[in-house]
């Protein structure tokens, strides 16, 4: 039986491709047959021809979408989608409740990889969350480093020392320690904070300063995210961290709360009290940003002449990596769904539903990554299925 795998072009706003040749191998070995849209990896340097060395076909959209099963990052709308279509995607389910209702009343099975148990270990070769946001940590460095007046290194010249950097990350999960860890290496001096007090110790590993707030304590939940911040824990949040980040050259904020708007971290008064040439790299100004000034898709320039950088999709500035990164997990993950030759939806598969109620990993209300199939939501979304209503 030959398995097809469609690959649409993503839309105009996205650079990346959901499947990149170098992953054509396996799953060749698996037993696909991929079936690329003409011109999808294009925006991330993969060309028709490098997908036709490596073994795909490439087609139509429209023969693209007729396949049984279809991987991509954006979801791609139901158009031209047949019923029982295996889709796996970046859905962000949450936000977007309206995708998983279009995928229920067309009986689409919609696997939405951002809702993958990322504490199983399992999981970790197919963490698509992990990969791209590693790279986005790393490019919001390189952004702040782009816009900033002044040099990152210290420099000894005949002319004179330069001093260091200061930056400041706020975060420190995949993201920021990303970002820390590129910050330290270009020559800066780091200073990071995170909610989790457990997290000194990974951001001193990768030479970060640790700032550590009053009343401070592990603000995460049970499936490994930070938890919604009570209000009175982020004004100190707020008085602390941005007192640090008063004399610093950048900026960067990753604070990202799962399926919720992006808490602010740095209000307009802190940013009036920052310095001039100060530059802030907002990660999330796709959820709302965490700097209350941030505009989404834009560079802007406060009255006190202070940068802040809007620039959404982030993996997307670097897609021929993205791209790679992504694809990679994708394979890992749709390659382990091939038992005898067959897709096969395993209910002791803990990515597809979640660990099992009395695991280490049970996380109540949340399932895995199948979001719904045959027409109905996964009975473990319950989380999800009050937002969807």
């Amino acid at each position: 039986m030959i398995l097809r795998l469609g690959v649409p072009k993503e839309p105009e706003n996205e650079t990346r491709v959901g499947i990149v040749p170098s992953s054509m191998k396996k799953l060749l070995k698996a037993g696909f047959e991929v079936l690329v849209e003409k011109g999808a990896g294009v925006a991330a340097n993969y060309s028709d021809a490098d997908y036709e060395a490596a073994g795909a076909k490439i087609v139509s959209r429209v023969d693209a979408l007729a396949c049984e099963n279809i991987v991509c990052i954006n979801f791609p709308g139901i158009e031209g989608i047949s019923e029982n279509t295996n889709l796996a995607c970046v859905a962000d389910p949450f936000r977007n409740p309206e995708y998983v209702k279009q995928c229920i009343s067309s009986n689409i099975t919609l696997m939405s990889m951002d809702m993958i148990p990322r504490r199983l270990s399992r999981a970790q070769s197919m963490d698509v969350n992990s990969s791209q946001d590693n790279l986005a940590g790393y490019k919001a460095v390189l952004l702040g480093a782009a816009n900033v007046p002044k040099g990152i290194p210290m420099m000894t010249t005949s002319a004179g020392t330069v001093r260091p950097a200061k930056v400041v990350v706020m975060g420190s999960g995949v993201a920021g320690l990303q970002a820390i860890a590129t910050a330290k290496r270009l020559g800066a001096v780091v200073y990071a904070s995170d909610v989790r007090k457990s997290a000194a110790e990974q951001i001193e590993s990768v030479g970060g300063r640790f700032i550590e707030v009053d009343g401070m304590d592990d603000f995460e939940d049970e499936s490994g995210y930070a938890k919604p911040l009570t209000p009175e824990f982020i004004q100190k949040v707020n008085e602390t961290v941005c007192g640090v980040a008063k004399d610093a050259d950048i900026i960067i904020t990753t604070a990202r709360i799962f399926g919720r708007p992006a808490p602010i971290t740095v209000p307009s008064n802190a940013v009036q009290e920052f310095k001039s040439g100060a530059v802030i790299v907002d990660m999330n100004a796709d959820v709302g940003g965490n700097c209350e000034d941030t505009k989404m898709g834009e560079i802007i320039t406060t009255s006190n002449g202070v940068i802040i950088v809007g620039t959404s999709n982030l993996p997307g500035t670097i897609a021929n990596t993205a791209s790679m990164l992504y694809s990679n997990n994708l394979t890992s993950f749709i390659t382990s769904l091939v038992k005898d030759g067959a897709i096969t939806i395993d209910d002791d598969d803990d990515i597809l539903f979640g660990a099992p109620e009395g695991s280490d990993f049970y996380v109540n209300g949340m399932g895995g990554v199948l979001i719904c199939s045959d027409g109905k939501m996964h009975g473990k979304q319950t989380r999800l299925a009050g937002v969807v209503e």
